[in-house]
């Protein structure tokens, strides 16, 4: 588990580059998208502070060269629209 802030470019949300560590990555596809919606319930509520829906992406992706593709696990705060890398499968 990482949690690192990503800087990612998108087209509609969904996520097409990102960079971590300095590194640009190529997302190659998909694998996994969901959306986790906070307690909408509470949101009228001025005295109860929300927490930010957030969708989650799945993503093959490279740095090119003879690095592999490998899977990650990118988060998406839709209301701030910040990115961050929260896990990676070699």
């Amino acid at each position: 588990m990482y949690n690192e802030p990503i800087d990612a470019k998108d087209q509609d949300g969904r996520p097409l580059r990102f960079v971590w560590r300095g590194r640009l990555y190529t997302v190659l596809g998909v694998l996994e998208h969901w959306v986790v919606s906070s307690e909408w319930w509470q949101r009228n509520n001025p005295d109860t502070e929300v927490p930010p829906e957030r969708e989650f992406w799945r993503v093959e992706a490279t740095p090119g060269g003879d690095v592999p593709p490998a899977v990650y696990e990118l988060r998406r705060d839709i209301d701030t629209g910040r990115w961050l890398l929260i896990r990676v499968w070699d």
